[in-house]
């Protein structure tokens, strides 16, 4: 089954850089998404702001280098995160990300 999602938006908070007990790096980033879209023959407002997780030493390089901001273009899955309060929401887990000049 297909679970793949493509975001443009700008970089809302700097990145938050950890590493998992196992020595993985994860890279945790919010974007911020607004457009117009065409939607049953009507234009609409759309907004977004979502949890982009970036895991894997090959993102480290990327995600340090980047600031509030910046325009990019990630593509990946979706995933449901459960928080340590037990909230859930909606978290894109990256597969590529693209800095757009």
């Amino acid at each position: 089954m297909d679970n793949c999602s493509v975001l443009v938006g700008s970089l809302c908070r700097q990145p938050d850089h950890s590493e998992s007990p196992a020595g993985i790096p994860h890279s945790v980033l919010v974007l911020e998404h607004r457009s117009m879209q065409h939607e049953a023959g009507l234009q609409r407002q759309v907004y977004v702001r979502i949890q982009v997780v970036a895991t894997g030493t090959e993102f480290q390089q990327i995600t340090r280098k980047l600031t509030l901001g910046d325009t990019l273009k990630v593509t990946g899955f979706l995933s449901r995160h459960q928080s340590r309060s037990g909230q859930a929401r909606l978290v894109l887990h990256a597969q590529r990300i693209e800095q757009i000049s």
